[in-house]
């Protein structure tokens, strides 16, 4: 799966079943060549609207990637 992929599926915590943001971006251990963590923007209610920072995303917080959505437990 591309990273492409991963950024047209909206993030969901399984923790109250709220839709975080969608991923923008990844951090690469380049020294290992490994994928640290995925980044999601928050979901925007209005397109000027301000919204809160940044969410970091690690592998062992992925509960489960489905077709439409990635279910996270980010607590």
């Amino acid at each position: 799966m591309r990273l492409s992929d991963l950024q047209e599926k909206d993030i969901i915590s399984t923790q109250d079943g709220k839709i975080l943001g969608r991923i923008i971006d990844a951090e690469v251990d380049i020294n290992e060549g490994k994928l640290k963590y995925l980044i999601c923007e928050p979901k925007k209610i209005f397109k000027n609207f301000i919204s809160s920072k940044e969410i970091t995303i690690y592998f062992n917080q992925i509960v489960k990637i489905g077709e439409d959505v990635i279910l996270v437990d980010i607590s």
